[in-house]
């Protein structure tokens, strides 16, 4: 059968460096670092007392205080960019048929803050279950895609993918594969996650996974630097508008990018560490490529999945290398964790929007925090350190790689 083409008509981004995509990609650009003290509870016993928020946040400005009470923080985040994507593609305004528009998001873990208050709560009484009787829907994982769809009318396919810090961009592969299968018309489709809490800091920290650079929260996201030290956890929402292109035209939507081709792979190798020569990665960029029918020397920039972990940045170019052979050398790479940190399940739709923004604009996001040079990584790569580069982005691909060794990849391009 024909595939149908699949295009991105709508953004919207609540992010660490931004509350809007306008201001999400501003702070991109700009190299602006979300990292700063948690505010969101009391870390004077934790070794890592720094993430990237969303700042000046109140999801009261958004929605009732009732309902909002009946949802956790990394629903809160996914409404609001959600809402935003929606409004930028005009679909509230679109004759649309419901049951040809679908939403899939993604979380890799859903409501964690939920379900730790709810334990400690439970732990601290008197053994007697006392339980919100929210407790269950604020914390699964999938409720999200519920809330949007029910607040919308939307009544097609719906569902939430969880595949660790791969999950926004399976979710967006998903939504991809609906679309030029014919199974739907229009997808809202992205992530969000809010596990800077207790139980989330804690939890990585015990990993020995996060950043301890307390004394300078804003340059600890350092990927591909010599001293780095572990990733920073960040949290946020991003939602995305894929739609079919004849549909798109139709209804004369904006376009912002077409979406190429998507892959996925896993390391089987290690729950939680990559393959140290990167064959998860390369195989997930490959099978990419062969999706979107096009070669390692058609891509421009690659957003590499760049935690700023000892093992993670190297396998990761090792992959890149291997894959794209001398054309490495005449690519963009950035990883733009260095600025919104590690939005984990979200990190996915995260780093899709910075790829698609980059397309769109022929701009590529920096790599900030660069000091000392690492010589395990091949200095001769355009990591794109320090500020923003002007070049034309015909091609280019967004690297997630999850716990557990899931491994997704999505191309985007320009409308041809």
């Amino acid at each position: 059968m024909k595939l149908r083409r699949v295009v991105v008509t709508g953004l919207g981004a609540l992010s660490p460096v931004g509350n809007t995509a306008s201001e999400s990609w501003k702070g991109l650009v700009a190299g602006t670092s979300g990292a700063a003290q948690i505010t969101l509870f009391d870390t004077e016993k934790f070794k890592t007392k720094f993430a990237c928020e969303v700042k000046q946040f109140s999801v009261t400005d958004f929605m009732d205080r009732k309902e909002a009470r009946k949802m956790d923080r990394f629903t809160h985040l996914a409404l609001v960019a959600a809402d935003e994507a929606i409004a930028d593609a005009g679909l509230v305004e679109a004759n649309l048929n419901p049951e040809r528009v679908g939403v899939i998001w993604g979380s890799g873990i859903g409501g964690l803050d939920t379900f730790f208050k709810e334990s400690v709560g439970y732990a601290q009484g008197d053994g007697t279950p006392r339980f919100n009787p929210f407790f269950i829907p604020k914390m699964i994982a999938d409720i999200t895609p519920g809330h949007i769809s029910m607040k919308y009318g939307f009544r097609g396919p719906n569902f939430t993918t969880v595949s660790a810090c791969a999950s926004s961009t399976n979710a967006l592969i998903d939504a991809f594969n609906y679309i030029r299968l014919g199974m739907a018309d229009v997808f809202v489709s992205g992530g969000s996650e809010a596990a800077v809490t207790e139980a989330g800091i804690g939890g990585f920290n015990a990993m020995h996974a996060l950043s301890t650079r307390n004394d300078s929260p804003e340059t600890a996201s350092r990927p591909f630097d010599a001293d780095r030290d572990g990733f920073v956890m960040g949290e946020g929402g991003v939602g995305l508008i894929l739609e079919e292109y004849e549909h798109a035209v139709k209804r004369g939507a904006r376009i912002y990018a077409e979406i190429g081709g998507g892959g996925m792979s896993a390391d089987a190798h290690h729950i939680t560490a990559p393959h140290p020569e990167g064959l998860g990665a390369k195989k997930v960029m490959e099978n990419t490529l062969a999706d979107a029918g096009l070669s390692p020397k058609d891509v421009d920039y690659i957003n590499v999945h760049g935690t700023s972990t000892p093992l993670g940045d190297v396998a990761e170019l090792k992959a890149i290398k291997a894959v794209y052979e001398e054309h490495a050398y005449a690519l963009n790479i950035s990883s733009t964790k260095s600025m919104t940190g590690h939005l984990l399940g979200a990190a996915g739709a995260m780093e899709a929007f910075a790829t698609i923004m980059a397309v769109h604009t022929d701009t590529v996001p920096p790599t900030i925090n660069h000091f000392t040079d690492d010589p395990n990584i091949d200095g001769k790569l355009n990591l794109t350190f320090g500020s923003a580069q002007k070049r034309t982005v015909n091609v280019a691909i967004s690297n997630t790689f999850g716990f557990g060794g899931h491994n997704a990849s999505i191309l985007v391009k320009k409308l041809g």
